[in-house]
């Protein structure tokens, strides 16, 4: 079933230059593939990993992609066995049911950004730029960064910078925020870099993209997209079929190990009028996180924080 790294081939479309997929032999591997099997890929991006998934389907097989992002419509493929959604993946179920899609072989999230996304100056993802503090995924929302650098209260700001960026010195941070922008303006990527430079701890790269990631989690609710696609897979996947998340960072991977394990958010104590506890609908086919090989990394040093983990949906009756 499984081919080499070297032996995996994506159709030459240039849709490569738009995002290097990340453990491109493990997803197809984690997958699984049944050539007329129907797949969801809730991060289409560049493409690749659709692309690839798409080598591997027969003429029966269907894929269907997700990016609320614009600019990855123009890397869809013209294969009529793939259907493009424009939406956040956390409408999910609904869109399936639009396209009267019941229930699905598998699914794929690449929950990084694109290398797409950091190399755009005027997006704003990126600290090596100066453009307008954006961020956002999808350009049809309203609220940006600048916005909520503006608008958040100084606790707000401490518990974002505190929880999504894990800054050390978040309260600082939130409070030197607040102070500078009474006197200044804070629109810009370098604007905002210039009103807390004397507050920057350790090496200000770094810093900077701690600050930068929890900025981006808060405009784009991440982990509330998150949160929402993992609580409606078991509704769409058929038994047998397989989840795989790619997260990049600590928190998205701490929520997606423990939804894994328990299969739901909710607590999972013995009912106390019942006496029966919740059956986790998965199996854990990761015991730990796959992760980038040597040879990745030598190619595409954005692999380097990703970690892959999968389930598969139990068969009716069986218990673990």
């Amino acid at each position: 079933m499984n081919k080499k790294k070297d032996d995996i081939q994506i159709p030459v479309t240039g849709f490569t230059d738009y995002h290097t997929p990340v453990l491109l032999t493990e997803c197809l591997d984690a997958l699984d593939i049944k050539p007329d099997g129907i797949y969801v890929d809730c991060t289409f991006g560049g493409g690749g990993h659709s692309l690839a998934i798409l080598n591997k389907l027969g003429e029966e097989g269907k894929m269907v992609v997700f990016d609320q992002d614009e600019d990855a419509r123009k890397n869809i493929p013209a294969d009529n066995r793939i259907i493009f959604v424009p939406q956040n993946f956390r409408h999910l179920q609904r869109f399936l049911r639009v396209h009267k899609i019941a229930k699905v072989d598998g699914i794929l999230a690449d929950l990084g950004v694109s290398s797409h996304q950091f190399d755009e100056a005027g997006r704003g993802f990126s600290i090596r730029f100066d453009a307008a503090l954006d961020m956002r995924m999808d350009q049809r929302q309203n609220i940006t960064a600048a916005d909520i650098i503006k608008k958040f209260s100084e606790a707000q700001l401490h518990k974002m910078f505190e929880q999504y960026g894990e800054v050390t010195n978040a309260k600082t941070l939130a409070k030197t925020i607040v102070e500078q922008r009474a006197v200044r303006s804070i629109l810009t990527i370098n604007e905002f870099k210039n009103s807390v430079q004397d507050i920057v701890k350790g090496n200000p790269n770094k810093y900077f993209a701690q600050v930068f990631q929890a900025l981006r989690i808060q405009v784009n609710d991440e982990l509330g997209s998150l949160t929402s696609l993992l609580e409606q897979t078991a509704a769409v996947l058929k038994r047998g079929g397989r989840l795989a998340i790619i997260s990049f960072h600590s928190l998205e991977d701490r929520m997606v190990k423990n939804f894994f394990r328990d299969g739901t958010f909710e607590d999972t104590a013995i009912d106390e009028v019942y006496g029966h506890r919740f059956q986790n609908p998965f199996k854990v086919i990761t015991k730990k996180p796959i992760t980038a090989t040597e040879e990745e990394l030598k190619k595409n040093s954005r692999s380097r924080s990703a970690k892959l983990r999968v389930v598969e949906m139990k068969e009716i009756g069986k218990t673990e």
